[in-house]
Order: structure tokens, then C-alpha cells, then sequence
């Protein structure tokens, strides 16, 4: 009998969460959503995360709100939605590094595979190799290879921090064409684009929504393409695949995660709500105007997209040897 009593009890509860589960996802969202961004304004995450406000508010009836929290690589502003209310209302716009940080960082103060809930990929974005051409004569990326083989440690390159985007970039580079140059880390991007305009540093392997407009303005000179194709807004660039490094594929992704544990319910009602988004023609259309791949898919299939990455460059990040912060 008290068997009988326990298996009752454990059925209506278990219909009692899922029917709780159901109601939360019914009434979601009945108030704004915060979506954090843990880099400065400005940005390729940054335009993304307001472009996706935007278009999600229309959606879903409900302001989206763009809350800047940079910091530590993104560490800060993914720490704060790790630890917020598991209810959908904060959400975070993560660059690639959510499944690299744990390599790079002794210590960080969550964990990112455990403590944020994978909602949908948003988009992919390839790096752009760019060059000061009063500083580097190279106009191709062979001629580039060519002086750097012959003139090891002559040349440097800028970055936004060691381990994200531009110095993985660069690192595999060098390790692909057994060439050296001076890393220079800066605070972030701008700075470093700043000092690259400026020839205080000879190269850089920037974010495609970044890098364009200085390719097109003609203050710097794109040699390849991190991407396994081109750029419809640079087609005259070539992949660095293209230009005879086979193999050589570096690109990084953004998209939307939540706190860890929230609802399987509100995570399937945001990913459905970002694919119509992402979905649409304009949305395409713009996020290719500002050199990005719009990206999607299910909310399984990114969460295993950022285990087999967290896989892959906790190996590359030893194999290069890459200090931790």
C-alpha cells in the first residue's frame, strides 16, 4: 500500500512540473526579454544581438532588450545569465568562445556546457585577413608566406585578446605555414584595428563585419578569407584554402543560449521564434550585407555543435600551445 502511495505521489508530481511546464511556455513571454551581450556596442555580436531584438520583439509581442556586459572574454556577461532566473526573460548572445573559455581560463566561475542551455545557432562569421600596406609589400597571400618564411619575427599581428577569434586565426596560420610573428593583444578589437590603420601593427585577422569596411574604404588590403568559400561582399578575395593553404578553415560562430535548466518548452519557443527570423528574406539579406552567414538549426543540434568544438580546441589550444589567463 505505501508502495501504491509513493508511485501516486511521484506521478502527480511529475504531471504536476509538466503541467507547469506547459502553462510557463503558454503565457511566455509576458513581459521583456533581456539579451545580454558580453562584448562592447558595436560589434559583429553586438549588430547581430539588435538586428534579432528587433525582429524577435515584432514576434513575440514583447520588447527584446540589448544589455551590453563586456568583460573577460565574454566571461562576464555569459557568468551573469548562467546565474540568472531559469525563465527565458535572460538570454545571452555568446560568440564561439562559450565552447573554448574552459581551455583558456584556469578558472571560470560557471561552466559552460552545464550552466547555459543552447537555444539556436544565429550565424557564422569567417575572419579576414587584412594588412597595413605601407607596412606589408605582400599583395597575396603566397607573396605573404614568402616574406614571412624568409624574415621570421619581422612582422606582427594584432588581436582582441589571447584565444579569441583573431589570435586562434593567426596562431593556426602560422602553425599551417611554419611561419613566426609578434602577437600584440589589445582590450578589444577597435583598438587594434586603430593601431593597424595607424602601422603600429603589420596584420590582422579580423571579423568579416569588420574588416569589409576597411577593405572597401581602401585604408587596409584583404589577402584571403578564413571561410571555406567567399564572401559575397568581398568576391575578389580569396579563401586562404584558394590561395594554397589546403585544409585551412577557420570560422566562428555566434548564437542564443539561456540559463542552464530552463524549460525544454521555452527553449523550443525561442529556437522556433529565431528560425522564422532567420528565416526571413530582409533578415538574410542584411546579415550578408554585413558579410555574415545566417546559420539555424535546431536547439540539439547547436548544443552539439559547441560540445564537439569545446572537443576540438581543447586539443588545438594544447597543441599550440596557447597559455591560459
Amino acid at each position: 500500500m505505501k508502495t501504491l502511495i509513493r508511485a501516486l505521489a511521484s506521478a502527480l508530481a511529475l504531471a504536476a512540473s509538466f503541467s507547469g511546464s506547459v502553462m510557463a511556455a503558454d503565457e511566455y513571454p509576458s513581459k521583456p526579454i533581456r539579451m545580454v551581450v558580453p562584448f562592447p556596442p558595436g560589434g559583429s555580436i553586438d549588430m547581430v544581438a539588435r538586428l534579432l531584438g528587433q525582429k524577435l520583439s515584432e514576434d513575440l509581442r514583447q520588447p527584446v532588450i540589448v544589455d551590453n556586459r563586456p568583460g573577460a572574454s565574454g566571461n562576464i556577461g555569459m557568468d551573469l545569465v548562467a546565474k540568472s532566473p531559469k525563465d527565458g526573460y535572460t538570454l545571452v548572445m555568446a560568440p564561439f568562445s562559450v565552447a573554448t573559455n574552459a581551455h583558456l581560463f584556469q578558472k571560470l566561475p560557471f561552466d559552460p556546457l552545464k550552466d547555459l542551455a543552447p537555444i539556436i545557432r544565429v550565424a557564422d562569421q569567417p575572419n579576414v585577413l587584412i594588412v597595413n600596406t605601407t607596412k606589408v609589400a605582400a599583395k597575396s597571400l603566397p607573396e605573404l608566406v614568402a616574406y614571412l618564411k624568409a624574415n621570421p619575427g619581422k612582422l606582427s599581428f594584432g588581436t582582441s585578446g589571447i584565444g579569441n577569434p583573431q589570435d586562434l586565426s593567426a596562431r593556426i596560420f602560422m602553425s599551417a605555414t611554419g611561419t613566426d610573428m609578434v602577437n600584440v593583444a589589445y582590450k578589444g578589437g577597435a583598438p587594434a584595428l586603430a593601431d593597424l590603420v595607424g602601422g603600429h601593427v603589420d596584420l590582422m585577422f579580423e571579423t568579416s563585419p569588420t574588416a569589409v569596411p576597411y577593405v572597401r574604404s581602401g585604408k587596409l588590403k584583404a589577402l584571403a578569407v578564413t571561410s571555406d568559400k567567399r564572401l559575397p561582399t568581398l568576391p575578389d578575395v580569396p579563401t586562404v584554402a584558394e590561395a594554397g593553404i589546403p585544409n585551412f578553415k577557420a570560422i566562428y560562430w555566434m548564437g542564443l543560449l539561456a540559463p542552464g535548466g530552463t524549460p525544454a518548452a521555452i527553449v523550443q519557443k525561442l529556437n522556433a521564434a529565431t528560425q522564422k527570423v532567420l528565416s526571413a528574406p530582409d533578415v538574410q539579406k542584411q546579415l550578408t550585407e554585413i558579410s555574415l552567414y545566417p546559420a539555424g538549426g535546431s536547439a540539439a543540434e547547436f548544443a552539439a555543435l559547441i560540445r564537439s568544438e569545446s572537443e576540438f580546441y581543447a586539443k588545438l589550444i594544447k597543441d599550440l600551445n596557447i597559455p591560459q589567463q
